[in-house]
This record gives C-alpha cells, structure tokens and sequence, in this order.
C-alpha cells in the first residue's frame, strides 16, 4: 500500500521570526478552504541560510516567505522574476519542478492595499516616500509601476536616497530631510516606509498640515496600528492606508502559489491578526 502523500507545509525564514504573524494568516486560509497544510516559522542565522534555501524541499516545504535579513540574498539563491530583480530583494519562494523560483509581494501588497483602503488615490501625478531601504524599493517601484509621473524620494541621508533614485530614473527624485516641507504640499500620497514611530523607536515628526486635502497617507508599520502619522491624517480628514493591511495583502501570492488556491483578505482575517497584536501590547 502506497504511503499517504505529505500535506503541502510552507514556512517563514527569518532570524528572529517569532514576532511574525504570518502563520495566523495562513493558519486562517488553511481553514477555510479545508487544506491539510501547514504554515511554520524557521529561525534561520545568516550563516545556515544558503543551506537551509538550497535543501528547502528536503526540510519540507514546498515554498517559504524570507524576511529580515534574508531578502536580499534570497535573490541570489533562487530565480527571481522581473519584480524582485528590480526591488533588489524577495520575500516569497517557490518551485516550479526543481527550480526554486522567487518574486517580492510587498509590491503588490502596498498597491491592494491602497485601492482597498483608498479607492481612486492612483488619480495624482506626485507623491512623496519616506525612506530608502528595501520596503521603499518596493514602494517606489509599485506606484512608477502605477504610471505615477513623479516620486519624490526623502531620507535623512541624502547620499542614500540618490543612489536609490538612480536606480529607478529620472521620475524619482532625491532629497535630504530638509526639503520634506518643500514637497509634501505637492503630494497627493505620502509614504512612510522608515520604522519611526514603530513601538519602541523615535517619533515621525511630519507635518500633515502641508498635504492637500485630497491626499492619501499610508505608513507600512503595523506596531502600533495606528501610528501617529495615521492618527494625525485621519483628524485632517484624509484618507489613510496602515500597515496591517499590507501585511494581509501581501501573503495573497504565496498562499496561492503553494496551496494552489487564491485567497481573499477579508474583515474577519483582519480582525484576527488586530486581536492578536493587541495581545501583545
């Protein structure tokens, strides 16, 4: 009698992983389309990384999401498609036969998430992104992708900022931390991609008085859910986009890759991961 195939098992590989709430999510899609799956978390160093990526289907899995600090040298271990390449980075892993592939679906969870939160935001010309690191590649990447005529592109180093506008051309535009007061009235979305005003790190210090009254405000932190900077946009009266849900919509991809089944992102799942950060506190 033939051995009862494997339920499918995908995992997160980060070091540390613990914090993540990535397992609620696909513990969540799991069940509700009745797959006998599982979703687990790998705690990875740097140094077992490359072993770890290079010998993930005899750990088990039939694919992974990758998070600090492996993004970038996931990209080197796997086939990365068009996206990740241009982001500089990925974040979810799967095999087509033999081939470990890899994409980055923190792009396309920042864009869903903003045509969920603000429908129409994608009708400006400008917008203004704070911070250059790996979240901001994607962002910056997403909404030129989006047809955005200009990104204005600040962070306390300015150095940083132009070496990452290079990358992208002439429609990104760097700038020091100075000049945020010059570009935020011309912005109809502002982006925070930094970890200011993550719990346990300094303040964002913007103004949001300076954005137009139609302008959209999105912060990629999660911890708290609602930031400062949001809690300051939403009394303007403007719309905004937090963290939490780019979380959500981020994991849509890789379930569906692994799984093979297209999941939705719904108040329920919201409601969930909000009980289980609130917990945390």
């Amino acid at each position: 009698m033939p051995a009862p195939e494997k339920a499918p098992a995908a995992c997160l590989i980060g070091w540390p992983a613990a914090h993540s709430r990535s397992p609620i999510i696909h513990h969540h899609w799991l069940h509700r389309f009745g797959i006998e799956g599982a979703y687990n978390i790998e705690a990875v160093p740097p140094e077992g990384f490359a072993e770890f990526v290079q010998n993930l289907s005899r750990h088990g899995y039939v694919g992974a999401n990758v998070t600090i600090p492996h993004k970038e040298r996931a990209l080197l271990l796997t086939e990365p498609d068009a996206r990740a390449r241009a982001v500089g980075a990925a974040n979810t892993l799967w095999y087509e036969g033999e081939t470990l592939h890899s994409t980055n679906t923190d792009i396309e969870g920042f864009i869903n998430n903003l045509d969920a939160c603000a429908p129409g935001w994608d009708s400006i010309d400008e917008a203004v992104v704070l911070g250059a690191g790996g979240s901001s590649r994607a962002v910056v990447f997403g909404l030129l992708e989006r047809g955005l005529k200009r990104v204005h592109l600040v962070n306390r180093t300015a150095g940083r900022a132009r070496a990452l506008a290079d990358q992208f051309g002439e429609r990104v535009a760097p700038h020091g931390w100075d000049a945020l007061g010059d570009v935020l009235p011309f912005a109809g979305l502002l982006v925070n991609t930094t970890s200011l005003g993550m719990k346990g790190q300094p303040a964002l210090e913007v103004d949001t008085g300076l954005l137009p009254m139609q302008a959209t405000v999105a912060d990629l932190v999660y911890v708290p859910l609602d930031t400062p900077l949001l809690v300051a946009a939403r009394e303007r009266g403007l719309r905004t986009a937090d963290g939490l849900g780019m979380l959500l919509h981020q994991a849509v991809r890789g379930f569906e890759l692994w799984f093979g089944r297209r999941p939705e992102v719904t108040s329920e799942l919201r409601r969930l991961v909000e009980a289980d950060l609130l917990a945390a506190r």
